[in-house]
């Protein structure tokens, strides 16, 4: 009876293995000669300042902005491959849904970039 489901558990098990040989190993086998920059905290492009801002300062919407959208199509992209899969056994319902899909999809990228949320300057 749960003889179906033991390929799966043997996965599950392999990959906790590798995470946790991965974790385990990483200290031993990773660099270990650090310098000054390798030290220094990395605020996305923004230079760090040695004195703490009060609130602990403002980062820019931009920022947020392109997270959201590579989050928004990245999302696309993972809608899209188990079409991309099935493609031959959904026909004409299944090639109307991921036009409509795409469609939506195309309308929101036209929308930003025609906003300026493409932009870096």
């Amino acid at each position: 009876m749960l003889q179906p489901y033991l390929p799966l558990v043997l996965m599950f098990a392999l990959a906790g293995a590798f995470a946790l040989f991965s974790v385990t190993a990483a200290p031993f086998v990773g660099p270990r000669r650090y310098n000054k920059a390798k030290l220094e905290a990395y605020e996305c492009g923004i230079e760090p300042s040695p004195q703490p801002m009060v609130g602990g300062g403002r980062m820019p919407v931009a920022y947020y902005l392109t997270a959201m959208l590579f989050i928004l199509f990245d999302i696309e992209m993972v809608f899209l491959y188990p079409f991309a899969v099935t493609a031959d056994s959904l026909g004409l319902f299944g090639l109307v849904e991921i036009v409509l899909f795409i469609g939506t999809v195309g309308f929101a990228y036209i929308y930003v970039w025609r906003r300026g949320g493409l932009d870096w300057n």
